[in-house]
């Protein structure tokens, strides 16, 4: 497995077997545009993209600033600015969008409405957004941003998890009904990727689960315990790319729950942040016996 982190002085690389040609190349970005001046900066971000040789490319969630207006306009605003994009693109909802809807300065709204908005805009349908678009299998009616699809040997898929507790202290019952969705929709995902002999899975997220140790990752702890067993029980890579704190990072947190060693099938990989306007080029590699991952910054 290959992985490229190229940013500044950082550099790490890590190798499993010879190099082959790539298959394809696919983008990822999210906690962006929050500002003003972002927001007049981000067509031109997504004009670049389009010029980009993608299959796809997708938006891990916080496409506003907590305290932005979630109103129907700004919501609109951004699905118009994602169907502009050349290739398809896949959103998946961050807690911006709607569990911090209900703050004073975000509007005060309900955030299951706003979720229910989200999900009529931007995961509606079995297509992506982007002019070019692609079949989304979504879980149910209930969780359609919970969507997944399959490129050359690799399965996609995203989750509805966000950051700031994953909303398990503000709203406990939302959190618990849907977390058994990301739990089943994990265990299904991996499942179909085993019985196809599928060779890697890559997840995108909002939430970094690993922000607050502090607390023993509350809000995230379900999320881990069955990451953890999933990976472990699947012969091929495992990407996460997920946002939420700003920091462009490529590593491997996860741990094996018995042993406490690191999961070596699996990498996380974070996107950049406001105020870094910049996205991410994943280029997928394979040999003949393993699929590996070459990330570098997409500016």
């Amino acid at each position: 497995m290959i992985f490229k982190f190229i940013g500044g002085a950082a550099l790490s690389v890590a190798l499993c077997g010879g190099i082959g040609a790539a298959d394809f190349t696919f983008g990822a970005l999210g906690d962006t545009p929050y500002t003003k001046f972002e927001e007049a900066l981000f067509p031109g971000l997504l004009a670049g993209i389009s010029h980009e040789d993608l299959t796809f490319v997708v938006h891990v969630g916080d496409f506003k600033a907590a305290s932005a207006p979630c109103s129907d306009e700004l919501f609109r605003q951004r699905r118009e600015w994602f169907d502009l994009v050349g290739h398809p693109f896949v959103f998946g909802p961050g807690d911006n969008e709607w569990t911090d809807c209900s703050g004073f300065q975000a509007g005060g709204h309900d955030p299951l409405e706003r979720l229910a908005k989200l999900r009529e805009l931007f995961s509606g349908g079995e297509e992506s957004l982007g002019r070019r678009r692609i079949r989304l299998a979504r879980q149910s009616p209930d969780y359609p941003e919970h969507a997944r699809w399959r490129h050359g040997d690799v399965l996609f898929m995203t989750l509805n998890v966000p950051g700031n507790a994953n909303n398990a202290r503000h709203m406990p019952e939302e959190f618990r009904g849907r977390s058994a969705a990301v739990a089943r929709w994990l265990e299904q995902s991996f499942n179909l990727a085993r019985s196809d002999r599928l060779r890697a899975v890559v997840i995108f997220m909002q939430a970094n689960p690993w922000a607050s140790p502090t607390n023993r990752y509350f809000g995230y702890r379900e999320l881990l315990a069955t990451m953890a067993k999933e990976t472990l029980g699947f012969g091929g890579e495992v990407l996460l790319v997920h946002g939420d704190t700003h920091r462009f990072r490529v590593d491997s947190p996860l741990r094996d729950p018995a042993s406490g060693a690191p999961v070596a099938n699996f990498t996380r990989m974070e996107v950049f942040g406001s105020p870094g306007m910049n996205w991410v080029r994943i280029r997928v590699i394979e040999d003949a016996e393993r699929i590996g991952f070459e990330v570098t910054p997409g500016n």
